[in-house]
């Protein structure tokens, strides 16, 4: 490494020490070095070859000063010959060792972020609701990206480090001693000046860096939220692109302020650095020559010391911040430690076995919930707080017991904040009871596998949630090996077959962010299809149609007919006109059944449910009137 590659290396430690604080957990080092166990071979060979790297870094000043020598004792060509063509084979060697080990680094590099981020993201999807509903999707993404960047370094950068350059010191201290003690101190004396700037200097580059990482963080939020569909239109509803724009350069132009003075501190860094570089070599050359003409020193020598003096520096800076550059890692590597450290609240058991196919009964057995705390189901650092909000733990659903036998459609009404959506959580299984028991066929969801839930239970939601990929991508996320033709029929079902069939990419259509190229009908129908493309044996329905006017709800209505057909359902509805044929209507208020009947016995009975009806219908009457005053 030369000394401007020192003068960069010291830099970027001293600008990183801010992250090198306490805090970081004891079982950390272990924990990472779990991660290097299956590339143990490569690190052995990586070690052996970095060292025979250094090996030949000294070896390379040694035959420059042979030759020095030589030329000056008018010795045999041949002889310079030799040393010249020694000179290239360990630059040749020298490059192939280099090529190797970086391959070697790289290789494991690349592996450990594989496999940390395979571990954080199939650890994520195993959390539950919850913890997607507290967390920021931004932090939980730096988490995989930048964390899993700079645990990598450790094994990328610092260990090839540490070990090329504890060999490299070592060989060149003893070279330069051998040849002059004198000269060695010196060179050692100026250390101090080398190093003492880069630890001011990158003290307070790093407060700039971090500035300027913040106000990125912040235009990064305000485009993922302005530049979405929602976003966008929010924006220009209420007028305010200009406000908007004005906020936006205002953030960039500190930006650009804190670049430029970067770039200028960096210049005089760089340039004081390299004028104190060439000052040591101005020393050395001082008090070399006079030793040389005094016959204390041969004139290789001091070609020797010179060259060696560039490849003192920089293992010196390197190993003086490698404990930053170790402390840097481990913080990266905690931090990922820390998302894999939250235990899923849903898991599996061992022995779980499949639902048996067929029709499907729904049971709920005295049922009682309450949602986790944020403690055990997100981390402070995620949600963007200094503590976690300690709420939570309060049972919402007490003793609720209901069954539907296969084939019948129960229907879940309330008040807002009642429980329903809660019931079809829990008949999912997002979220696990407290007490009692959630049974399908028989069958506590807990005792069963995932994939035997995910093919028993089909789901439709008021959103109608779709990824930014093309309608056929939408449709096989339920089932991967659907072919076209059971696509189409799916689709057909769904009143949808017509409108795909017009578009010009067909079932290749992207369908935008969350689907916000088809219109609400469309989007609610799309999920329908992907439901009936399972199949399942029993239908959840959370408020399917409570977005939609009464044109796309008709459609939506007779899609619905089709899912429905032959299943158990389970249909949250907010409005009370589309379960009246449902076998059973349940009241949920304050996580409780109030009552339960036909829609007409619960007419008659004059209770919660007849309220409800009650004000509905007088709001649809007074709609249609002041509709028909319009008009006139």
């Amino acid at each position: 490494m030369s000394m401007e590659g020192a003068a960069w290396s010291s830099l970027w430690s001293s600008m990183r020490s801010d992250k090198s604080g306490s805090g970081i957990s004891k079982d950390t080092p272990k924990r990472t070095l779990a991660f290097a166990r299956p590339y143990s071979g490569r690190l052995v060979v990586f070690v052996v070859l970095s060292v025979a790297s250094a090996i030949l870094a000294v070896a390379t000043p040694l035959f420059a000063g042979q030759v020095v020598d030589a030329i000056i004792a008018r010795a045999d060509v041949q002889v310079v010959i030799n040393l010249a063509l020694l000179i290239a084979l360990v630059a040749v060697l020298d490059a192939g060792f280099s090529l190797v080990i970086r391959w070697i680094s790289a290789n494991l590099g690349e592996g450990v972020i594989l496999d940390l981020r395979t571990a954080v993201f199939n650890h994520v999807q195993k959390m539950p609701i919850a913890f997607f509903t507290r967390t920021r999707t931004g932090a939980l993404v730096s988490r995989l990206n930048n964390d899993v960047i700079g645990a990598q370094q450790a094994f990328s950068g610092t260990l090839s480090g540490i070990v090329s350059n504890s060999v490299a010191l070592i060989l060149t201290l003893v070279v330069m001693l051998g040849k002059s003690w004198q000269v060695t101190v010196l060179a050692l004396v100026l250390l101090p000046i080398f190093l003492i700037p880069a630890r001011r200097f990158g003290s307070r580059l790093a407060g700039m860096r971090k500035e300027a990482a913040d106000l990125n963080a912040d235009m990064s939020t305000q485009m993922t939220e302005r530049f979405s569909a929602p976003g966008a239109t929010l924006v220009k509803l209420f007028g305010r692109p200009a406000e908007e724009s004005r906020e936006f350069t205002g953030r960039a132009a500190r930006v650009r302020d804190i670049g430029v003075r970067t770039a200028v501190m960096q210049f005089v860094f760089f340039t004081a650095l390299m004028l104190v570089s060439s000052l040591a070599l101005a020393l050395v050359y001082g008090l070399g020559g006079y030793y040389a003409i005094r016959g204390q020193l041969a004139a290789g020598d001091v070609v020797v010391l010179a060259l060696l003096l560039t490849r003192l520096y920089a293992p010196l800076t390197a190993l003086a911040n490698a404990r930053v550059d170790i402390m840097s890692a481990l913080v990266s590597f905690d931090r990922v430690f820390e998302i894999l450290d939250l235990k899923p609240l849903i898991t599996e058991k061992p022995n779980a076995h499949g639902i048996p196919r067929g029709p499907v009964a729904v049971e709920f057995d005295d049922v009682r919930f309450a949602y986790p705390s944020a403690d055990k189901v997100s981390l402070a650092s995620l949600e963007d707080v200094a503590t976690l909000d300690t709420r939570g733990g309060e049972e919402v659903l007490h003793g609720i017991s209901f069954r539907a036998e296969p084939g019948q459609t129960i229907a879940l009404v309330g008040s807002s904040g009642a429980g329903k959506s809660t019931i079809a959580q829990l008949l999912s299984r997002l979220y696990d009871v407290d007490s009692g028991a959630v049974r399908l066929a028989g069958t506590d969801v807990r005792e069963v596998t995932f994939d035997s839930l995910r093919q028993t239970i089909g789901m439709v939601t008021q959103d109608g949630h779709l990824f930014h990929e093309s309608i056929r991508s939408n449709l096989r996320l339920a089932k991967p090996d659907a072919s076209d033709e059971q696509i189409w029929d799916a689709l057909r079902r769904a009143r949808l077959k017509d409108m795909i069939a017009s578009l010009p990419d067909g079932l290749d259509t992207v369908v935008g962010e969350r689907g916000y190229r088809l219109s609400g009908g469309e989007r609610q129908r799309l999920t329908i299809a992907r439901l009936l493309l399972v199949q399942p044996a029993v239908v959840i329905l959370d408020e399917a149609t409570a977005a939609l006017d009464s044109t796309n709800e008709a459609a939506v209505q007779a899609a619905l007919g089709e899912a429905l057909q032959d299943r158990t359902a389970i249909v949250i509805a907010h409005r009370l006109s589309t379960i009246r044929a449902a076998d059973a209507i349940l009241v949920i208020e304050a996580g409780r059944i109030v009552e339960q009947g036909t829609h007409e016995d619960l007419l008659r009975a004059r209770g919660r449910y007849a309220e409800l009806h009650d004000t509905q219908f007088a709001q649809a009457v007074a709609a249609v009137a002041e509709a028909g005053v319009s008009d006139a």
